[in-house]
């Protein structure tokens, strides 16, 4: 039982990445002057909702978390309603996060809002998918020693590892401001002499 949860847990992952790819170039066919850098806002919509869509279709089929008990369709209906409150809720709490930690509180909201809708997507997402709106079975899969499966494990280290690589992932972008898909150095410099900062002291901005 455990070798087939592992290869089914394997083949999730790979087909995760695999939606990742072709939403870079699938869209390419049906829009025009589609790239990531130029129209990246709407790369990250696209992105999201292939992941979005990839995770439902494969935990439905894969059903991991399967119940004996047979729910109602109203019962299923507000399970959705309240999977889709959380993802919306994960998105605002992550953009205040992400405004707290410096990024525009008005400039540049949509970007942020995005970033923050993508993190949800890795994040939030396969644990609706997996554990429902059940904030208890949440809390005692991320807490110590509360993982009772092998797709608990792997959504615990997969959700942390989210966290940390869009916190790494912003790291280097004060190194590439002269690049088209960063601020250009006049404004930048002028909003280090408004706020009195010095350049490398302003955190970076996701775009």
């Amino acid at each position: 039982m455990k070798d087939t949860d592992i290869k089914r847990l394997l083949y999730t992952h790979l087909l995760c990445i695999f939606s990742i790819i072709l939403s870079v170039f699938i869209p390419s066919l049906f829009l025009e002057n589609f790239s990531i850098l130029e129209t990246h806002l709407t790369w990250l919509c696209i992105c999201s909702g292939f992941v979005t869509a990839v995770n439902l279709v494969l935990y439905l089929a894969v059903k991991p978390n399967t119940s004996s008990k047979r729910s109602s369709l109203s019962h299923k209906v507000t399970r959705f309603l309240k999977c889709c409150i959380y993802f919306l809720m994960s998105c605002f709490s992550f953009h205040v996060i992400f405004v707290l930690y410096g990024a525009p509180l008005i400039e540049l909201a949509l970007e942020t809002f995005l970033f923050a809708v993508i993190l949800s997507t890795f994040t939030t997402v396969p644990c609706l998918c997996l554990l429902g709106p059940n904030l208890k079975a949440w809390l005692r899969v991320f807490s110590r020693n509360g993982v009772s499966s092998i797709w608990e494990n792997s959504l615990q280290m997969t959700t942390i590892s989210s966290f940390v690589g869009a916190w790494l992932g912003a790291l280097p972008i004060p190194l590439d401001w002269e690049r088209p898909w960063q601020m250009t150095v006049e404004r930048k410099c002028s909003i280090c002499r408004s706020l009195h900062v010095p350049r490398m002291g302003l955190g970076p901005v996701i775009r």
